[in-house]
């Protein structure tokens, strides 16, 4: 039986949603051959932002509700894939994956709660193995440019030294945008469980949490301010907000490419802040800043005006080194604000590329370089506005 849809939107009706319906809309319009709905609780506020929108009076309009199983059911039986924009996961997450991984209907999320995500590897991995359905978590800003800058980082290391870099940093040289509410939701969410369920906190203080059975050596804790010598005399750097899911899900990356990266792989990533008092000055007030966990910031369903993404940015630098002293460097841009504009791109890119392009992908529960590789890396340049390039 062939199912009326690619693709459905979970969560349409929010912020970010919203955001993936508009590039649908324009990246693959009716016609395209891609065949996707808008999904949301609500069949009311689904038609109001379908309208909104611009979409065609006739866009199919699914409602979903995780917490009916009947409800959940019918959008299994008729999708092949479900984007999710609904989170903290935590709190929202579990029906869905559990129903795709049973149901092998894949899936894509913007997920950055690396304990939530080891328990979903504990509980569906082997369904999703065995239904063939492919989950892939992380498809945003957390953490497909570093992912994939690794990953490119890597393979051009081997190819230059028949080796993999054993020491890899990621440093953010230049950043505007703002973080999402659900970003800081996801946040605060994952501090309560940490603060009343046994266990959460010790996964997240540990960088190999998404690698059950193996544990790499010692990591930089990337928590302080500090001059980074790799990177030029007196180059000041600061701790980096997303590194706490970022790096976990390299070290994952590299766990599902058996580790291609090696069992020795050390990998931190930290902000630069520049030079000499100054660099050292914005690093400190870096550091200090807890502005994404106060009651201040943007709530789920906020964010950015247009013109706001239109003018955020990215750049990320991967320095690739081993003992003897060899180093390949890689930068990785976007051309929209990280926590919106870019991401909404990037999770349907994977999206379209897991259903188009990585057919050979198995089941179970992925990162996007293993699962997508080289496939999201030009689709990702082609359509999304990212670069990926060999500098040195």
């Amino acid at each position: 039986m062939t199912k009326p849809f690619d693709l459905v939107v979970h969560g349409a009706t929010g912020f970010t949603g919203r955001l993936v319906v508009e590039y649908l809309l324009r990246q693959y319009p009716a016609g395209s051959g891609l065949r996707w709905a808008m999904g949301g609780r609500s069949a009311e506020k689904l038609a109001a932002v379908r309208d909104e929108v611009g979409a065609p009076a006739d866009t199919p309009l699914v409602v979903t509700d995780t917490t009916h199983p009947a409800s959940l059911q019918a959008l299994m039986d008729c999708t092949r894939l479900v984007l999710t924009t609904v989170g903290p996961y935590q709190l929202y997450g579990n029906e869905m994956v559990a129903a795709c991984a049973a149901s092998g209907v894949d899936y894509v999320d913007l997920c950055g709660e690396p304990a939530w995500m080891r328990h979903m590897i504990d509980a569906h991995e082997a369904a999703a193995k065995a239904s063939g359905a492919r989950i892939v978590f992380s498809c945003g800003f957390d953490s497909i440019p570093f992912d994939l800058g690794v990953f490119l980082l890597q393979k051009e290391f081997r190819h230059r030294h028949a080796h993999p870099a054993s020491r890899v940093r990621g440093r953010v040289r230049k950043m505007k945008g703002t973080f999402s509410g659900g970003t800081a939701a996801s946040l605060k969410a994952t501090m309560a469980a940490a603060a009343t369920t046994p266990g959460v906190l010790d996964l997240l203080k540990n960088p190999f949490s998404l690698t059950p059975g193996f544990e790499g050596p010692r990591q930089p804790s990337g928590n302080k301010p500090m001059v980074d010598e790799a990177l030029g005399e007196g180059v000041w750097v600061a701790p980096f907000v997303m590194a706490a899911i970022n790096t976990r899900n390299v070290h994952r990356s590299n766990f599902l490419l058996q580790h291609a990266y090696g069992t020795d792989f050390v990998y931190d990533e930290m902000l630069i802040t520049g030079t000499g008092e100054k660099g050292e000055a914005i690093a400190n007030a870096v550091a200090g800043d807890k502005s994404l966990g106060s009651d201040t910031g943007p709530k789920p369903g906020e964010g950015p005006s247009r013109e706001e993404r239109e003018n955020g940015f990215y750049d990320v630098l991967f320095l690739g080194t081993d003992e003897a002293g060899n180093a390949v460097r890689v930068g990785v841009k976007g051309d929209r604000d990280p926590g919106y504009g870019s991401t909404s791109k990037m999770i349907t890119e994977a999206a379209v590329c897991l259903l188009q392009d990585a057919k050979d992908t198995a089941g179970g529960i992925w990162t996007p370089a293993p699962a997508m590789g080289d496939a999201l890396i030009d689709r990702l340049q082609a359509h999304a506005g990212l670069t990926f390039a060999i500098e040195a």
